[in-house]
């Protein structure tokens, strides 16, 4: 799966947008009706880690760890991750092993921005894959985007 989208911001702040706990548990709910619960919590090295928790409430919960394989700030991050939803289904990627899941975040200077482009590979089946570009990423960016234009202001 490979999407792009252009972000009204330098590549340094949709890097730390991407990156920063306290602003990803802005947008990660910037344009819910109800805010809902959302925790993270992040780890930005090379092996470090970022788990998150979300959902509208306690009985709704997705929840994902990242491991950082990579970051060269802020051009480049790659990760390899573990998640699952509210109905207890989960999703292990791994890199280096059969079902391999490698997401792989770029962000390059454009006139008008940021442009980001998301690679992952390795679903273990199309419906995950077409969820992850019709759904996941989609509403990630909308997200990103929302707190870029309007939500950076509230970053305590």
């Amino acid at each position: 799966m490979r999407m792009t989208r252009l972000l009204p911001a330098t590549p340094d702040e949709v890097f730390d947008a991407y990156t920063d706990a306290e602003k990803q548990k802005i947008w990660f709910s910037i344009l819910d009706e109800k805010p809902g619960v959302v925790e993270i919590n992040v780890d930005l090295r090379v092996g470090g880690t970022q788990t998150a928790v979300w959902g509208q409430d306690a009985d709704t919960l997705f929840h994902e760890t990242q491991t950082f394989l990579e970051i060269d700030r802020p051009h480049r991050l790659v990760t390899e991750s573990t998640g699952g939803g509210p109905d207890g289904s989960s999703m292990t990627t791994r890199i280096e092993v059969t079902l391999t899941t490698r997401i792989e975040v770029t962000f390059e200077a454009h006139r008008d921005g940021c442009l980001v482009t998301i690679v992952q590979s390795g679903f273990p089946a199309v419906e995950v894959r077409d969820f992850f570009s019709t759904q996941v990423w989609v509403g990630a960016l909308d997200r990103i985007e929302a707190f870029l234009t309007r939500g950076a202001r509230d970053v305590r």
